[in-house]
């Protein structure tokens, strides 16, 4: 149906101009219901689009500022591949206090969702260190030798507490500050990992120190060039990734 299905939130619903997106959507600001708002086109699944949904619903009832899914007509959260959310206003994180306010906020997102099912078709970071594939990552498509260095990066995670984690909020673009508030927004990458793949931050606004950081920066660039594999940018990141002979092992 495409964006025909804009019609289930309403006659007066109408796109107004594209926006900067996620990887997976068509996104355009849109007005629903005389207001301002966020649509996003893509070709997730049913049990994906419901599993983001879920959780966007379970974090803003916490109390966390996130984009919220707005019903269609009859009560759907999404429709054909289409999902309305809340406009969220602000500009990105310019300083070191702009992430630390970050990071506060990804530690709160990661301690509401502890426990929180794994997205659809994903996998962690730590499944990985035996699985080749999941989403839009495939191990069996890098090399060997690039695979071991990943792996030996990610299994310094091993028997670490998982949660959601966002996926990409080091990108400033995915994340909205204002005076009173810091939103998260874009969950393409969102899924159930280690929270240190979400802590490597400009300006280091996680305070991380010695080995944590270590531990973190090793294991976010591998993930990022495992999930962007091979692209210029996927290749700078496996770059970052060095070899630990005694984690290779597995």
């Amino acid at each position: 149906m495409g964006w025909e299905a804009l019609g289930l939130w309403g006659a007066d619903a109408v796109r107004i101009e594209p926006l900067a997106g996620g990887s997976s959507n068509d996104v355009w600001s849109v007005r629903v219901g005389g207001k301002l708002a966020v649509g996003r086109l893509g070709k997730r699944s049913d049990a994906d689009l419901a599993w983001e949904a879920e959780l966007l619903q379970h974090l803003d009832r916490e109390g966390l500022t996130v984009p919220v899914p707005i019903p269609t007509t009859d009560g759907r959260l999404f429709a054909d591949g289409l999902m309305v959310i809340t406009y969220m206003e602000g500009g990105p994180p310019r300083t070191k206090a702009d992430w630390r306010r970050v990071a506060e906020t990804l530690r709160e997102l990661h301690r509401l969702t502890r426990g929180w099912p794994q997205r659809p078709g994903w996998r962690s970071s730590t499944d990985l260190l035996d699985a080749e594939t999941g989403t839009r990552i495939d191990l069996a498509a890098m090399p060997p030798e690039a695979v071991a260095r990943c792996r030996a990066a990610w299994a310094r995670l091993v028997g670490r507490e998982r949660c959601v984690v966002h996926g990409n909020p080091n990108n400033p673009g995915n994340v909205r500050i204002t005076a009173g508030r810091v939103a998260l927004i874009d969950w393409d990458e969102a899924h159930v990992d280690v929270p240190d793949l979400d802590l490597v931050l400009p300006h280091n606004g996680a305070d991380l120190v010695g080995e944590a950081y270590d531990i973190a920066a090793q294991a976010s660039s591998a993930w990022e060039a495992a999930v962007c594999w091979d692209d210029d940018y996927s290749k700078e990141r496996l770059a970052e990734v060095r070899a630990i002979p005694a984690a290779t092992d597995r």
